[in-house]
């Protein structure tokens, strides 16, 4: 029989935190995971020392189990995938590549092992290669994101899976997680409402800004191959112009080198990068991290059905 999330990874609640580039570090995924979710490590292209160091703060700060994203493009992704097994790490998430070489030897080491899947194709290859669940993210995301929608991506992925589907995109509150259970989800998960959190170690520029948007703020930038959700800013309007007029691929990195960083640190808001979800319009004030996790609560405990279904 199929476990329920809580069950795969030990959790009190199905909820997931996203793993967010140079965001999602100790003091967010600790958090999470004390309030009853599973918090997530954003690795991105960090090296292996900087992810120990954020593993053993998470350790201190919590003994609930947390996981750690592993970007696969990234040249660090080797040392990372031994990392995690020498630190014990209870969950590996992985995007961007393929993580089949790795599964087998995270497997042995007792690590639950959920990559991010943007395709029906994709989710049935990782199940194949052993993953333990999938997460179904659709383009409603912020950040880095695939060509279909939470909606129509779920159910899909759901009925052609014998493993757990964790939903993504799009989910920010208790009916937004109801609504995934519904499509066949065991589980969601949920990046932007985070980041207007307390314990999230963002500018405060950043945090306004995602609760200051409306339904409509999100545009996409980057490239055909690699599209990226950003809330709409100086940077994002300017990067869509010159991409429309047929900009080099040099020129457009250059308006956003360090863009990010810009974004995460110094809160620029005309040069920054700020990912965020199209849920960004729900998310209306900064909270803990508790309160957060709280509400989605709320939602699963007074719907007997999502119980049921989980």
């Amino acid at each position: 029989m199929m476990k329920n999330i809580c069950e795969l990874l030990d959790i009190k609640y199905p909820i997931i935190q996203g793993a967010m580039a140079n965001i999602s570090k100790a003091e967010l995924v600790a958090a999470v995971s004390s309030a009853g979710g599973l918090g997530v490590i954003g690795s991105s292209n960090n090296n292996k020392e900087w992810v120990r160091n954020e593993i053993r703060k998470v350790k201190e700060l919590t003994d609930k189990p947390f996981g750690v994203n592993i970007l696969l493009l990234s040249p660090h992704a080797n040392d990372i995938a031994e990392l995690v097994i020498e630190e014990k790490v209870k969950c590996v998430t992985t995007g961007a590549g393929n993580p089949g070489p790795y599964i087998e030897k995270w497997k042995e080491a007792g690590i639950i092992v959920i990559p991010v899947v943007p395709s029906v194709a994709l989710a049935k290859r990782m199940e194949k290669a052993g993953a333990d669940a999938v997460i179904a993210e659709g383009m409603e995301a912020g950040g880095h994101i695939g060509r279909m929608t939470t909606f129509a991506l779920v159910p899909q992925v759901s009925d052609a899976l014998n493993i757990p589907v964790i939903a993504a995109g799009g989910i920010a509150d208790r009916k937004g997680a109801l609504a995934a259970f519904a499509l066949g989800a065991k589980g969601i998960q949920a990046g932007t409402v985070f980041l207007a959190t307390k314990e999230c170690p963002i500018h405060e520029n950043y945090k306004n800004i995602v609760v200051n948007a409306k339904d409509t703020d999100t545009v996409i930038t980057g490239s055909d191959q690699a599209p990226v959700r950003v809330i709409k800013n100086q940077m994002a309007v300017e990067y869509i112009r010159l991409n429309k007029e047929g900009a080099s691929f040099e020129e457009l990195e250059k308006l956003t080198l360090g863009s990010l960083s810009k974004a995460i640190y110094d809160g620029n808001l005309n040069e920054g990068s700020f990912m965020a979800g199209q849920i960004s319009g729900l998310v209306r004030e900064i909270k803990t991290v508790k309160e957060v996790i709280d509400e989605f609560v709320i939602g699963f405990t007074t719907y007997k059905e999502s119980l049921e279904i989980l």
